[in-house]
């Protein structure tokens, strides 16, 4: 897909995924989030920005740690994705927590303007992740830190299935190198590439748990990567694409629960001084 039009199915769909996202997908994410900030070892009143914000699951957690002497900048291409982490910022009272829509691959900062820059499970749905470590290396200031968390390996994902159910009944062209990052050491070379050192990876594996039926399809769907094709879809076509992502994840039902393996990649690394 040209990488103007992924961009825009990108902003759009996770506009409609947004008031989904956090209430199917916190607890989900929380292991690698929670790693991903312990790694990076955040100080107060250092200066972060998180890209591929979303509704703020790493950026409170991140503003919390460096205190009110600290910063804290939320990025998001997705509009409604910025407006609930201020809502949630402000909700806290943590008035050091900045959010705006902007473009992870053209970010519109100063150079050398962060002690820490943190992107979580937002890299691998950019048309080009390669110049997004690009800016994010401009942004960071010598010897700032870099932290990066994406899914793992496809095989060890039970839910990758998700992809090819949907793209047989919509074009929907998203995320079609979505595990492309989680390969072998795939991400720690891009790091690498974009000038970064003393690059560390870790995998963790984990598993998602789903309630019942239903929270898994709403999860799979409506609160995420492929939220705009399934908003193009008749009830028909949604009755069908369940009950065949139901069918791929049947091996970890158990009764009405599922418990779906899954992986992630943790990635740190430093900007040279």
């Amino acid at each position: 897909m040209e990488p103007r039009l992924q961009r825009r199915v990108q902003r759009y769909g996770w506009d409609l995924a947004a008031d989904d996202y956090e209430p199917l997908w916190q607890a989900q994410l929380a292991p690698a989030q929670t790693e991903l900030l312990a790694q990076v070892a955040l100080a107060p009143g250092e200066r972060v920005l998180d890209v591929a914000c979303g509704t703020g699951l790493i950026t409170l957690p991140a503003a919390r740690a460096v205190g009110p002497r600290g910063t804290v900048r939320g990025v998001d291409l997705s509009g409604r994705m910025v407006q609930a982490t201020l809502h949630r910022a402000r909700a806290l009272k943590l008035h050091h927590v900045e959010a705006e829509r902007m473009d992870a691959e053209q970010l519109d900062l100063s150079d050398a303007g962060f002690d820490v820059a943190l992107c979580a499970f937002g890299l691998m749905y950019l048309p080009e992740p390669e110049r997004a470590l690009q800016e994010l290396r401009r942004v960071l200031r010598r010897g700032g830190r870099l932290g990066l968390a994406v899914w793992g390996e496809r095989a060890r994902c039970g839910w990758s299935a998700l992809f090819p159910i949907v793209d047989a009944e919509v074009a929907s062209e998203v995320c079609p190198l979505f595990f492309r990052l989680g390969q072998g050491d795939a991400l720690a070379r891009l790091c690498a590439q974009a000038g970064f050192i003393d690059v560390r990876t870790e995998r963790i594996s984990t598993t998602l748990h789903y309630a019942d039926a239903d929270e898994a399809c709403r999860a799979a769907f409506a609160g995420g990567p492929v939220a705009l094709a399934w908003s193009r879809m008749g009830q028909t076509a949604r009755e069908r694409v369940c009950a065949a992502y139901l069918r791929a994840i049947e091996p970890w039902r158990c009764g009405s629960t599922y418990a779906v393996p899954a992986e992630f990649l943790i990635s740190t690394a430093t900007s040279p001084s």
